[in-house]
């Protein structure tokens, strides 16, 4: 057997989008049978969150969908930079952080560029932070890393 794909969800301050997009990812890898062909981790490019659980309304939307949110909130490390394989960015601030940060670009993807709708127009590849919107916010979010989670699940597991 292989080594897993280690993978790191990132957003700003690791208490809603990249927690969610782990969860589901891990749900989903459960559902098809391959937890074993991957690591994975959430991290923010902020540190202010540190040590906290997950947004509750992240939270309430994952239950809702029977996804657990296991993870508590870290800081971005540069020994991240080698650990993962794959960093997949919540929207293009978080991808030019990473990059500045010394991630090579090879690593670092924008989540919705899985995402077969959307495709490869940058414009519109950015998951909103809902963390200053209603549930509503957190619902639309998490459809949209869904699909995309879905999306790099096929590609990852071809």
């Amino acid at each position: 057997m292989s080594d897993p794909i280690r993978v790191c969800f990132v957003c700003l301050g690791n208490i809603c989008r990249s927690p969610l997009a782990e969860g589901i990812f891990i749900h989903l890898a459960k559902e098809r049978g391959l937890t074993d062909r991957f690591e994975v981790d959430s991290s923010g490019t902020g540190g202010w969150h540190a040590g906290n659980p997950a947004d509750p309304r992240s939270i309430e939307v994952a239950k809702r969908h029977g996804v657990l949110l296991p993870s508590r909130a870290r800081q971005f490390e540069s020994s991240d930079t080698d650990r993962f394989d794959l960093f997949l960015a919540m929207d293009r601030d978080n991808r030019d952080t990473l990059i500045e940060r010394g991630v090579p670009e090879s690593k670092v993807r924008l989540m919705r560029s899985y995402d077969p709708e959307y495709g490869k127009d940058e414009s519109i590849l950015d998951v909103p932070d809902p963390y200053y919107d209603g549930l509503e916010g957190f619902d639309h979010v998490y459809d949209m890393l869904v699909t995309a989670c879905n999306g790099l699940l096929d590609e990852l597991a071809e």
